[in-house]
């Protein structure tokens, strides 16, 4: 039975996942600020026991924040990754990476992983130097990576600051305000990427692999508000203040065809279903 580290166990994504885990009696090494234990301290790493993967779920990871502090998210994302990747070299163990969305304004739909990489803000420039130092550590130490390139992640138990569990907690007060109407984003939920987690876990037929995560479906703003107040009993006023965002990407729709070809990965909990799941929890 494989020894599985994971970085930001206390986060949304590592919460799901560390439960997953636990429940199939795996042995979970959880590296968390949260758990008392900070990952971007090098004299913390001597501590850390061995482990056979380790999964980089932990970064500063909200837009708007990375905008007005980038510094910060630079040094916080680049400090976290490059102490993940000589933990793993010292144990000879594989890295799972969360990346993220580095497309910018697509050329084409869908978005395959060969499409040219235009991030569009520091958190995902800040990504971007995380990929370059795993293929780094992968040619020159031949630490075994999978990268993944999430899209737009959704779930119980996501930072009311994202767009869906913004809107169901607006919901509840009778009273939606949001900003631009017309930007169209492919949702992933959370289950769905913990499944992909699994499997890259256990694949060995590659070491160094890059994956897009995503449904392969676009929705935009006003198709999730609408489909939320649809499924609840409240009826709340919806206003728009039509705030455009400076570089706003207006469609993005994940081709995950090689995620499909070589880990035998696709997702099964569309936008609706995964939202009347979330209402359940809420």
């Amino acid at each position: 039975m494989k020894i599985i580290a994971v970085t930001g166990s206390s986060g949304f994504i590592g919460k799901h996942l560390v439960n997953t885990l636990k429940n199939n009696n795996v042995n979970v090494i959880e590296l968390d600020i949260d758990k008392g234990f900070n990952l971007l301290k090098e004299e913390n790493l001597q501590h850390v026991p061995k482990f056979d993967v380790i999964v980089h779920l932990a970064a500063k990871s909200f837009v708007p924040l990375s905008i007005k502090n980038p510094g910060e998210f630079y040094y916080h994302n680049f400090t976290l990754t490059l102490n993940v990747l000589e933990l793993a070299r010292k144990n000879n163990a594989k890295v799972i990476l969360f990346s993220s969305y580095l497309y910018g304004k697509p050329d084409y739909l869908p978005i395959d992983e060969k499409h040219p990489l235009k991030p569009h803000n520091p958190y995902g420039h800040s990504k971007l130097i995380c990929e370059k130092l795993c293929e780094g550590y992968n040619k020159d130490f031949n630490v075994p990576i999978i990268i993944f390139r999430p899209f737009n992640v959704f779930g119980p138990g996501q930072n009311k600051d994202f767009l869906v569990p913004s809107i169901i907690e607006q919901l509840k007060t009778g009273e939606i305000t949001l900003k631009d109407p017309r930007p169209k984003r492919d949702f992933i939920y959370v289950d769905d990427v913990v499944k992909a987690i699994l499997l890259a876990i256990a694949y060995e037929k590659s070491n160094y692999e890059i994956f897009n995560l995503g449904y392969g479906k676009s929705n935009s703003v006003v198709d999730v508000v609408n489909m939320i107040c649809e499924l609840s009993v409240i009826k709340p006023r919806i206003s728009f203040t039509n705030e455009i965002r400076q570089g706003e990407v207006l469609d993005t729709v994940a081709d995950t065809s090689k995620i499909y070809s070589m880990l035998k990965w696709k997702p099964e909990i569309d936008l609706q279903k995964g939202i009347k799941m979330i209402l359940k929890y809420s």
